[in-house]
């Protein structure tokens, strides 16, 4: 019994130590920053709740979007939506509006190339200001 516990306690730890590196990170525009391996792609719900999606190099530098593959689908309680994207100028911008409300998940489906493995990341939306970092709660960089 002592040994298992022991392993819980390890496991444990070994999770909240795996987690503590994911540290939130926002981008030039105030969204939520997401790795898709040697670049970054910048998560942001524009005021007309459409999404857009800007492409940076590992130093946050500016790129067109060119390889990028991205899909996204919005779990909203009035059911799944799948968004699609479209490039206009440098960014990709979903052709459809996330449905309305907040609080329910995005599922954003995202490829550097069309060759490379798909990333799945899950987003809360929340769309409301952090008075702490002045983001969107869904790109909140706030310890708490």
């Amino acid at each position: 019994m002592k040994t298992l516990l022991n392993l819980l306690i390890i496991a444990a730890l070994a999770t909240t130590s795996a987690f503590a590196d994911a540290k939130v990170k926002a981008g030039p525009r105030k969204g939520l920053l997401l790795d898709l391996g040697g670049k970054q792609a910048e998560f942001f719900v524009e005021k007309d709740r459409t999404i857009s999606i800007a492409v940076y190099d590992a130093a946050l530098k500016a790129q067109p979007a060119s390889t990028e593959v991205i899909t996204a689908t919005a779990e909203a309680p009035t059911g799944k939506t799948k968004i699609e994207f479209e490039k206009k100028g440098d960014i990709l911008v979903s052709k459809t509006k996330l449905p309305e409300g907040e609080g329910y998940q995005v599922v954003l489906q995202a490829k550097s190339t069309p060759e490379a493995k798909t990333k799945n990341f899950r987003i809360k939306l929340q769309l409301y200001i952090c008075k702490g970092c002045g983001n969107a709660e869904y790109a909140c960089t706030c310890d708490e």
